[in-house]
């Protein structure tokens, strides 16, 4: 009986020196790594070939590994602090483009309806080589936006390069007070269907949309123009899908844990419409006109026309490291899912039509690719061979209220999305 009790205990004390064992481990791992970066600092600061603070260094670590978890993650410091809290807040001049990163480089997302950038000629995924004098390569997406931030009125100069030309383009603009009319809305000539306009999402245009909707009591279907649109508040894009679908789940939002999924449902309350619809999309259309088109598409709500989206569904929140909130961290905590249960990031929203713009012929073996292993050295060569100037080009008067059958023909895919509406039209009677 002694040895089975002796035995029993030897037994208990194994089984928890185990445990003990496996709960250290961990914690183990975790001290070694943070040992690892504390040598690494200290012997950046003792033998760096320049005298270099330990504070920079630390500022340095830490820039790396947000730039290296993904593109949209960054290390905001008091400087880089204090402009967001300009962006958000304040009056600045700036170009009116959104920018983000593609296969390791500074790429544009979309230029917003007549701002400095759009006037000039800036186009989708053009990659921004150089912004005045200033190389692109490293640049994180914070760099850049300070870059072309500025006081109105002044003068910069970006290079680009653009699938299609032989040599990188150096296009000039003055910074101006971005002023954005996000929604309007036009009839089509000698037709029943309405054309909307929607080229970001602000505050108002769930509101602004659904007035149009309610008041054009005539329109016996919609075109819905997303087609450059870079996004804005998820709230507006849930909202806008509500008009057109009354149930089901319009996007989910999912984090690192099951648990963190949230979701966004219609409501049969907020739904303005049942006539027929197309959505416009192009590789300017990105986040919340992704999840637009991608959840009306997966509702069969509308037909999508156009060109694959960029592919920008993740989602980013400000986190403070500093109690004042003077210093922060940008990061990813969670990706967009639409209602079929697909991911938009880095995927983008496939349309159910593909068109191409009716201004260029793509010809896919003349199509600009590059692999990303290849794409710093090949930027650092077109820097030598800056040197063109891009032309102006002229800008659609975005103030007319009807679209008339010359506009029509000079843009191929609205006028596929209005042979395809008007189908729409005839097998709903």
């Amino acid at each position: 009986m002694k040895r089975l009790l002796l035995a029993s205990a030897l037994t208990l004390v194994i089984s928890q020196s185990l445990f003990a064992n496996e709960e250290v481990v961990p914690e183990q791992s975790r001290f070694e790594s943070l040992s690892k970066l504390t040598k690494v600092i200290g012997t950046v600061e003792k033998y760096y070939v320049d005298d270099i603070k330990l504070q920079e260094i630390v500022d340095k670590a830490l820039k790396g590994l947000m730039q290296e978890l993904d593109a949209h993650s960054s290390y905001l410091d008091k400087k880089a602090s204090k402009e967001m809290s300009i962006q958000t807040q304040g009056e600045f001049g700036g170009l009116g483009i959104t920018v983000g990163m593609r296969d390791g480089a500074l790429t544009v997302i979309s230029p917003i309806d007549d701002t400095p950038a759009f006037k000039a000629g800036i186009k989708p995924l053009d990659i921004i080589l150089k912004i005045d004098n200033t190389s692109s390569i490293n640049m994180t997406l914070d760099e850049a936006v300070t870059l072309m931030r500025g006081n109105p009125q002044t003068d910069i100069t970006l290079t680009v390069v653009r699938k299609g030309e032989l040599k990188p383009l150096e296009i000039k603009m003055k910074r101006d007070i971005i002023k954005i009319q996000s929604v309007f809305a036009k009839t089509i000539e000698n037709t029943d269907l309405l054309y909307f306009r929607v080229s970001s999402f602000d505050a108002k245009v769930t509101e602004d949309l659904e007035k149009i909707i309610t008041t054009n009591k005539t329109a016996k279907g919609f075109i819905l123009d997303l087609r450059n649109n870079p996004g804005g508040l998820l709230s507006q894009a849930i909202g806008v899908v509500n008009l057109f679908v009354d149930k089901g789940i319009i996007v989910s939002q999912k984090g690192r844990n099951a648990d963190d999924e949230e979701k966004f449902e219609a409501s049969a309350a907020k739904t303005k419409t049942r006539l027929p619809l197309v959505v416009l999309v192009n590789e300017g259309s990105a986040s919340a006109s992704e999840i637009v088109s991608g959840s009306l598409q997966d509702h069969k709500r509308a037909v999508v026309v156009g060109e694959k989206t960029f592919g920008k569904g993740s989602v980013q929140a400000v986190l403070p490291i500093e109690n004042d909130r003077s210093e922060n961290i940008k990061l990813t905590i969670a990706k967009y899912y639409l209602p079929s249960g697909r991911t938009i990031q880095a995927t983008g929203v496939t349309p159910d039509v593909i068109v191409n713009s009716g201004k260029v012929t793509q010809d896919d073996e003349d199509k600009f690719k590059i692999k990303e292993a290849d794409l710093k050295k090949h930027l650092e060569g077109e820097l030598e061979k800056v040197g063109n100037k891009k032309k102006d080009e002229k800008v659609t008067d975005e103030n007319k209220k009807v679209i008339t059958g010359e506009d029509v023909l000079g843009d191929n895919q609205l006028n596929t999305s209005i042979a395809i509406l008007k189908s729409l039209i005839i097998m709903n009677k």
